[in-house]
């Protein structure tokens, strides 16, 4: 599957979808933001319904990462693509995702279409790949830019592995 038919061309994500200084009281409030930022970009339709789905699917397993990542998701009919919104919390503040190993600097809130299940697992597979190396994660954190963070996340999906 190339990247066009799963993405659009846009890729994952795109500098508009890009949180920097994300300083809110926690998970939900982080979701809340970054699922604004899909639904102002035109990646999700129904904003509301897509942060329930998102928090009902918190409920049931947390999302935490070790390494300081969180990474909430749903499959929703609120999309036809994959999409990533990215937090970078701000200096100093942290979120709970319910990680093992402690709080989330780096906040990936991923969209996929509800009928799209092998899809949305081989995404959260190969980000978790990537994400578990301390190097892509510290890039993340210290690139400060939404560019260059939209292109680290869109360039650590191969394709072809999912």
């Amino acid at each position: 599957m190339s990247r066009s038919e799963i993405s659009g061309l846009d890729g994952l994500t795109s500098p508009e979808l890009v949180q920097l200084d994300l300083a809110v009281p926690d998970r939900d409030a982080a979701v809340e933001v970054l699922a604004r930022r899909l639904f102002d970009a035109g990646r999700i339709t129904d904003l509301e319904g897509f942060m329930g789905q998102v928090r009902a699917r918190e409920h049931q397993l947390a999302t935490g990462l070790p390494g300081g990542i969180g990474m909430p998701h749903a499959r929703t009919a609120f999309t036809d693509r994959v999409s990533i919104a990215v937090g970078i919390t701000a200096y100093g503040h942290a979120l709970d995702f319910g990680a093992a190993d402690g709080p989330a600097t780096v906040v990936l809130l991923l969209a996929t279409p509800a009928d799209s299940f092998s899809l949305h697992l081989g995404i959260l597979a190969t980000l978790a790949r990537s994400l578990s190396k301390q190097a892509f994660r510290e890039s993340l954190r210290r690139a400060y830019d939404p560019e260059v963070i939209a292109e680290l996340i869109n360039s650590s999906v191969d394709f072809e592995d999912v």
